[in-house]
Order: structure tokens, then sequence, then C-alpha cells
């Protein structure tokens, strides 16, 4: 059905012969959710699809869950806009797994492209999964015991600090507090352990002391950075990645500063981590 282009050994893989904005049978559906969960990041190019196919496409996979914090496509509140300016980068620069800070952390996000900059703005993913099996086995029995916080605050402060923020996102702070989820997760549909803490959203390992967990979580956050668990994505108009949110991490590369970029994301709500 699919052929594909796998981008790098740990995870990744370009999706070609099937046009989603016709061919969005249950058949063609299932399959990119095998894809999804064995390959953990799945992309496709050239795919016109209009917002209504955006939503249908994701709505396959689960509910969808809103952003608090970002703006969204008139009529569709589900589809969220990620759009850096000359006037107004983006802000977000650090590798994370999106909205951990919630009780039920999204499963997936369907991210598609609109306006691209004429060079760079690509896209690093790293697999949590490859991450958590090159541990050795004393590393994987410590952090298998351990949960860690996950604050909206934390991964929003430079937007709270702007004149007005903390107003304007008064009732996302209310709506969501800190919450915790293990440090280490089960996938629900692979079985196989993760590493889920992120330098975004993780504040602190609840079982240490504050140096123990400042220590644990910057190993962490360099280690999940090693390039044989990343693959990284050219965007191009019109290009779609799925990512499953349960087992990687993601970072933007910010160098095409001034340049116009857009991007319209769909996120998928999840199961709450185990």
């Amino acid at each position: 059905m699919f052929e594909l282009k796998l981008l790098s050994g740990a995870l990744g893989a370009e999706l070609y012969g099937v046009n989603l904005a016709k061919d969005l049978s249950n058949d063609v559906l299932k399959e990119m959710r095998r894809l999804l969960v064995e390959h953990e990041v799945i992309f496709f190019r050239d795919q016109d699809i209009s917002h209504e196919q955006h939503k249908q496409i994701a709505h396959f996979f689960g509910p969808l869950q809103t952003h608090p914090a970002y703006g969204t496509v008139p009529d569709f509140p589900e589809i969220t806009i990620l759009e850096s300016t000359a006037e107004k980068p983006t802000k977000i620069e650090k590798w994370h797994t999106d909205m951990t800070f919630r009780e039920h952390p999204p499963m997936g996000s369907i991210l598609r492209s609109k306006i691209c900059p004429p060079s760079g703005g690509d896209t690093l993913w790293s697999s949590m999964t490859s991450a958590y099996e090159a541990l050795s086995q004393p590393m994987k029995d410590f952090l298998d015991n351990l949960n860690a916080e996950h604050d909206f605050s934390h991964g929003f402060k430079e937007s709270l600090a702007e004149p007005g923020g903390r107003e304007r996102l008064k009732d996302a702070i209310k709506d969501n507090p800190p919450v915790i989820h293990p440090v280490i997760q089960t996938h629900p549909e692979s079985g196989k352990k993760v590493i889920f803490v992120n330098t975004l959203f993780t504040t602190k390992i609840i079982e240490l002391s504050a140096d123990e967990s400042n220590s644990i979580l910057n190993f962490l956050y360099d280690y999940i950075k090693t390039p044989e668990f990343t693959c990284r994505f050219s965007w191009e108009p019109n290009s779609i990645a799925f990512w499953d949110n349960r087992s990687t991490q993601h970072k933007p590369v910010n160098d095409y500063f001034p340049s116009h970029r857009m991007l319209e994301r769909i996120t998928i709500d999840g199961n709450k981590p185990y």
C-alpha cells in the first residue's frame, strides 16, 4: 500500500504512494497506525489536504485535544497554528514531548506545513524507545521506580513573563496544575518502555533530592540528543509529519529568522502514562 523510505536507523519513515486528499479508506488509516507505532514518526510529501481532511485523518486515531496557549484556524478549534515571523519569532527551541503537563498527554500530533522558509526550519525527532533500550540495566532498574512532575507554567515561562502574559494565560494555568507521570512509560500499543521526561515541561523527580533530581534529569536531557537516536526532516509546502508522542521527543531548528514559517497541527488525545 505504502512505499517507505527510512530516515534513520532509530526512527522515521517517509511514506509514498497514497494521496491523503483522495485515498482515506479505513485500510489506509489502519496501515498508517501500524507504521506509526513501528517507526514512531511518519512523513508525507505533496499532500494538499483541506482543514476538514486534516481533522478527519486525526479523528480516526482518537478524540482531539485543543491547546490553551496557541491560536487556531477559524472554524477549526482543533487545528493549532504554529507560526514564526520576524515580528513574533517562535519561543519553543527545546527538545520536548508535547503537552506532558496534562493528565492524558497526546498520543500523537499531525503537523502540516503551509509556509516554509527558503532554507532552514527543519525538525528533529528522537526515539525514546531506542534511548531506553540503550541504557545499562542498572540505570533502567533505577529509573523504572521514579516519578516526575510536569508543569504547564514551567514550559511557558517565557510567555508568562511577557507583558500581560500571566493574565492572558490565567485560565490555562488554572486548568493545568502540575501533574505526576512515571519517568519510564510503557507504550500502550507496542508494550515497549520509553523515557518520559523532557526539558520543556518536567520540573523534578519526586523521589529524589533537588540535586539528585537535577543531575538525573540533566543526564537524560543530554542523553536523548544522541545522534543515533534521532532523525531530521526538511519541510516543504504541504508536507505532513505524524509523530507518536508517547515514544518520541522533537525539536524545531530555529535557523531561519527573519523568514516566515507557518504550520498547522492537530493533536490527538492519549492515555494516562503508566
